[in-house]
C-alpha cells in the first residue's frame, strides 16, 4: 500500500509563485489553486497512491514559538492573493476524498512526520511531497521525499532515498537535524552556531556523527581551530535550541491509523460546484464529471433535457421557426434548431427554411453561420450570440465553447453534443441579463454581432495574391541569402549552421573574440538584442542581422503566403473576435495583420497583394486615432488645439520637451517625441523608454516629466484612470469594453505595476478598437445600401482596405473616408489618410 503526503503550504506556495496571477471573472485568484490541482496530478501519476493526505500550517503558535520567540520572526505574511485561496482549496481537497490534516501547536512536517513513522511501521510504502528539505530528515526505509525543484525554469521532482541522502551530504537523514543546529535557517530565523555555515556544519557531523557528541568533545580536539572553538563555546546554548527547533515531531495527534487517512467517497455534486465557480472546466473535463451543478448547490435551476430529434423530422423545424426566436447550432457538418420543447437534427435544406423562416436566431457562433447564410444568398438575422456576449463580459478567457459557456453560467444539463445545446436559449437569457447589467448592449448588438457578419464575408472575399511575383521574389531573398552565407562563412573561415546559437555563439564569441553578452543555459545568447549591441563591431554582425531578416521574409512570408493560396488565386485569412484582451481584431493562417512595413525589403511583399481584373484597392487609414482618443478622453487642452488647428503634434511635443521654437525641431527630436507621445499611449516607463530610445534613464525620465508638463491633464487622466480601476477592479473604454484586472489587488509590486500600465493603456486603445470596428460595420453597409459591387476585404490595424471596381473607386474611398472619419464623435477631430493603387504598396 501506498500514502502519498503531501506539504499543503510548500507545494501551493511554489504552485502560487511559479505561475501567472489567474482569476476568476469576479477577480477571485486560483493560481496558486490551479497549480496544487495540476502537481497533484502529476504525483498522482508518479505514485499510485492508494490514499492521499495533506497537512497544512494553522495560523496559531506551534510549539516552537513558545520554546523560542524569535521562530520564523522577520517572515512575510502569506499575500492576501494566495491566503483568499487557502480555505477553497482544503473544501476542495474534501470534496476529492483527500485527507486534510491540521493539528493546533503543530506544524505541516511534523503531521508529515508522524503519518510517515505511522505508515512505515504498518507496512505502508510513503511518499512525501514538499518543497522543504527539512524534511529529508523522515527519510528512511519505506519512507521517500518527493522535492518538488525547479530545473531551466521547469518544475522537476526528485526523488530522495536513503542512498541518495548519503550520495549528496555523506550523512544519514537524522543527521541533517545536526547540520541545521549548527548552521542555522534565516528562513526560519533558527539562530545555530554563529560564523558556522553549510560546508562546515557538516564537516562537524561527519566527524562527530551529533551535535552532542561535538559539544563532548571539542574542547579535546587538537585540530580544531581555536576561533571555531570559540564560536561552539559562545553559541553552545542556541546550537541545543536550534536542534530541538528543526527536529521534526512524529507523535502528532493527528490520526490513530492509517485507516483515518483512507480516501473518503468523492463528493461529486460539492466538487464540481467548487470547481466551477473557480472556472476549472478543464479539470471537470480531465476528471470525467457531469458539467452539471448538483440540485442543491446550483445557482441556477438545473435545465431540463429536450427530445433530440432527427433528420426525418428536419421539416418540422422550419415551420416552428417562422416569425420566431429561434437556437441555431453549426457543430461541423451538422446543424441543429433548438426551440424550448425540443432539438431538430437538420439536413441542408431545412436548414436554409430555418435561416429563411426565423423571426431571429440566438446561436452560439454567428460568424460561421453569416459564412454559411452569405454562400447561399440567404438573410440571417442574429439577435444573439452567446460566444461574443461571453467575450464582452470576460474577455480574458480562452475559451468561449459552448460547454465551457453552460458550465460557467450554471445552466449546463450534464449532456454533451447536441443533446447538452438544449440550454442555448436559457444560456443567452443569463448572458443577456448580465450584458444589459454591465451596460454593454451597444457594443455587443450594434458592433460584434454586426461585425461577425462582416468577417464572415472578408474570409470569403480573401485577398489576390500575384503568386508568380510572390514567388520570383522569394527566389531574389535565396540568391541574397546565399551571398550573406558566404560572406560570413569567409569571415569566419569555415561553415557551420548559422541557425544554431551554440554554433553561432563559437563563432562570434571564440573564433572572432566579439564580447559576449547574457549567458543562457545553453551557453552564450546570440539574440537580436545581442546582436544589435555587436552590430558595429564587425561586419559579420551586420551580415548576419540582414541575413536573419531575409531568411524570416523569405520562410514565413513568400514559402508561407505561397502555402495558403486558394484555387482561386486569393489569401482567405481567418479573423478573430474572440482572442485579444482589448477588443481588437486578430488574424491567423496567415497573420495579415503581420506583414513586415518598416523596412523597404518588408513593404516590397505589398507589392503581392493585388487588385482583381478591373479593380483598384482603396486603402484607408487613420492618421494618430490613439493620440486623438487620448486627447479626447483626457480633455487635454493643449493636446486638444494642436490637433483642432492642425499642428503636427509630435513637433510640438519636441518643442515643449527640449525647450526650443517648433520651427528648431530637429528629425531627431521629434523621433524621440513620437516615441514618448505613443509610449504613454502604452504606459511606456522612463526604463523602457531609455532602453527603445537608447538613451539614459535619467534623459528618458526627463522627457517623460517634460511631457507631462506640456499635457498635464493626460497626467491627471492617467492616474484617475488607475484609480478608478483599483475601485471597480476593472477599466473600460468609451464604448463600456471592459478589462478586468486583478492584478491591481497584487502584494507584488511588479504584478501590481503591470495592472496599472494596462489600467493607463487599454481605455486608449480598446476605444480606437471600438471606432475600427464601428468604422467597418458602417462601411460594409454603406456598400451593401448603394448597391456597390465594391468589398471590404482587410482590415490592419487601423487600416481598411475596399476592392473597387474601377468605376466606384471614388465612391468607395469617399464612403471609406466619411464613415471612418463619422464613426465617433471626439472633441477632436478623426482625419484618414486614403488613397488608391493597383497593389496594396501602391496605395501608400
Amino acid at each position: 500500500m501506498k500514502l502519498l503526503a503531501i506539504d499543503g503550504n510548500s507545494i501551493v506556495n511554489r504552485a502560487f509563485y511559479g505561475i501567472r496571477p489567474l482569476t476568476t471573472k469576479e477577480g477571485f485568484f486560483t493560481n496558486g489553486i490551479y497549480g496544487f490541482l495540476t502537481i497533484l496530478g502529476k504525483l498522482r501519476e508518479e505514485v499510485s497512491p492508494d490514499a492521499v493526505a495533506v497537512a497544512f500550517d494553522l495560523r496559531e503558535p506551534t510549539f516552537r514559538h513558545k520554546m523560542f520567540d524569535g521562530y520564523k520572526a522577520g517572515r512575510k505574511g502569506m499575500p492576501s492573493e494566495l491566503a483568499m485561496q487557502m480555505p477553497v482549496l482544503k473544501e476542495l481537497l474534501c470534496a476529492m476524498g483527500i485527507r486534510v490534516l491540521e493539528c493546533p501547536g503543530y506544524e505541516a512536517d511534523d503531521i508529515l512526520g508522524t503519518v510517515s513513522v505511522r505508515s512505515a511501521n504498518e507496512g505502508w510504502e510513503c511518499y512525501i511531497s514538499t518543497g522543504d528539505r527539512d524534511s529529508f530528515q523522515l527519510v528512511r526505509e519505506g519512507v521517500t521525499v518527493l522535492l518538488a525543484a525547479t530545473k531551466s525554469g521547469q518544475p522537476e521532482v526528485r526523488r530522495y532515498d536513503p542512498e541518495r541522502i548519503f550520495e549528496e551530504y555523506g550523512l544519514s537523514p537524522l543527521q541533517l537535524i545536526d547540520v541545521k543546529a549548527l548552521q542555522g535557517d534565516s528562513s526560519d530565523n533558527i539562530p545555530g552556531v554563529a560564523g558556522v555555515g553549510p560546508k562546515t556544519a557538516v564537516e562537524l557531523i561527519k566527524k562527530y556523527g551529533s551535535v552532542k557528541a561535538l559539544y563532548e568533545g571539542f574542547e579535546a580536539d587538537a585540530d580544531m581551530r581555536e576561533n571555531l572553538k570559540l564560536k561552539l563555546r559562545n553559541d553552545r546554548e542556541n546550537a541545543l535550541m536550534s536542534y530541538e527547533l528543526g527536529k521534526i515531531i512524529t507523535d502528532v495527534p493527528v490520526c490513530s491509523c492509517m485507516e483515518d487517512l483512507s480516501p473518503a467517497p468523492v463528493n461529486e455534486g460539492e466538487l464540481v460546484r467548487i470547481l466551477t465557480k473557480l472556472e476549472f472546466f478543464k479539470f471537470i473535463e480531465k476528471w470525467g464529471l457531469s458539467a452539471a451543478p448538483s440540485t442543491d448547490t446550483a445557482t441556477v435551476e438545473k435545465q431540463p433535457d429536450l427530445p433530440l430529434y432527427t433528420a426525418d423530422r428536419a421539416g418540422e423545424a422550419a415551420e416552428k421557426a417562422k416569425g420566431a426566436e429561434t437556437g441555431l447550432i453549426l457543430d461541423g457538418g451538422t446543424a441543429y434548431a433548438v426551440f424550448s420543447d425540443g432539438i431538430y437534427t437538420l439536413d441542408g435544406d431545412s436548414l436554409d427554411g430555418v435561416i429563411e423562416n426565423a423571426g431571429s436566431v440566438v446561436t452560439d457562433s454567428s460568424k460561421e453561420l453569416f459564412a454559411y447564410a452569405a454562400e447561399r444568398g440567404l438573410e440571417l438575422r442574429v439577435c444573439f450570440d452567446c460566444s461574443l456576449a461571453a467575450y464582452l463580459l470576460n474577455p480574458s478567457s480562452s475559451d468561449y465553447s459552448f460547454s465551457r459557456l453552460s458550465a460557467e453560467y450554471g445552466v449546463s444539463n450534464g449532456k454533451e453534443g447536441a443533446e447538452g445545446y438544449a440550454t442555448l436559449l436559457k444560456l443567452s437569457e443569463v448572458l443577456k441579463e448580465k450584458i444589459a447589467e454591465n451596460g454593454q448592449e451597444y457594443l455587443l448588438y450594434e458592433v460584434e454581432i454586426p461585425l461577425a457578419r462582416v468577417l464572415a464575408d472578408m474570409e470569403r472575399i480573401g485577398f489576390l495574391i500575384d503568386a508568380d511575383a510572390t514567388r520570383k521574389y522569394g527566389e531574389v531573398l535565396e540568391k541574397e541569402i546565399g551571398r550573406l552565407r558566404d560572406e560570413i562563412y569567409s569571415a569566419v573561415g569555415y561553415e557551420f549552421n548559422l541557425n544554431s546559437p551554440k554554433q553561432l555563439a563559437e563563432a562570434l564569441f571564440v573564433k572572432l573574440g566579439l564580447r559576449s553578452g547574457k549567458k543562457t543555459k545553453n551557453g552564450y545568447s546570440t539574440d537580436a538584442k545581442v546582436l544589435e549591441e555587436l552590430r558595429y563591431e564587425s561586419p559579420v554582425v551586420e551580415n548576419l542581422l540582414e541575413y536573419r531578416q531575409l531568411a524570416k521574409l523569405k520562410s514565413t512570408y513568400c514559402d508561407g503566403l505561397l502555402k495558403v493560396v486558394s484555387s482561386d488565386g486569393r489569401i482567405h485569412s481567418s479573423f478573430n473576435q474572440t482572442e485579444t484582451r482589448t477588443g481588437r481584431i486578430s488574424s491567423s493562417e496567415p497573420n495579415l495583420q503581420n506583414i513586415p512595413v518598416r523596412r523597404e525589403l518588408g513593404r516590397e511583399l505589398r507589392r503581392f497583394f493585388v487588385a482583381s481584373e478591373g479593380c483598384v484597392l482603396c486603402d484607408a487609414d487613420y492618421s494618430q486615432i490613439e493620440l486623438r482618443v487620448l486627447a479626447h478622453m483626457s480633455e487635454d487642452e493643449n493636446m486638444r488645439s494642436a490637433f483642432i488647428s492642425g499642428e503636427d503634434v509630435h513637433t510640438m511635443t519636441a518643442a515643449s520637451v527640449f525647450g526650443v521654437p517648433a520651427q528648431m525641431v530637429t528629425p531627431l527630436m521629434r523621433t524621440r517625441a513620437k516615441a514618448v507621445n505613443f509610449g504613454i499611449v502604452y504606459g511606456i516607463g522612463a526604463y523602457s523608454l531609455g532602453r527603445d530610445l537608447k538613451i539614459s534613464f535619467g534623459e528618458a525620465k526627463s522627457y517623460i516629466e517634460g511631457y507631462m508638463k506640456t499635457f498635464p491633464s493626460v497626467a491627471k487622466y492617467m492616474d484617475d484612470t488607475v484609480s478608478k480601476a483599483k475601485e471597480t477592479g476593472f477599466c473600460e473604454t468609451m464604448f463600456g469594453r471592459r478589462r478586468y484586472l486583478p492584478e491591481l489587488s497584487s502584494s507584488n509590486a511588479v504584478t501590481r505595476g503591470f495592472g496599472e500600465r494596462v489600467a493607463r493603456n487599454m481605455p486608449v486603445q480598446g476605444t480606437a478598437a471600438d471606432i475600427i470596428k464601428i468604422a467597418m460595420v458602417r462601411v460594409y453597409d454603406r456598400l451593401k445600401e448603394e448597391g456597390m459591387k465594391s468589398r471590404l476585404i482587410l482590415q490592419v490595424h487601423d487600416e481598411l482596405i475596399v476592392e473597387a471596381p474601377e468605376n466606384e473607386k471614388e465612391k468607395a474611398l469617399e464612403i471609406l473616408v466619411n464613415e471612418m472619419e463619422n464613426a465617433a464623435k471626439l472633441s477632436v477631430a478623426l482625419t484618414v489618410d486614403a488613397h488608391c493603387g493597383k497593389t496594396w504598396y501602391d496605395t501608400k
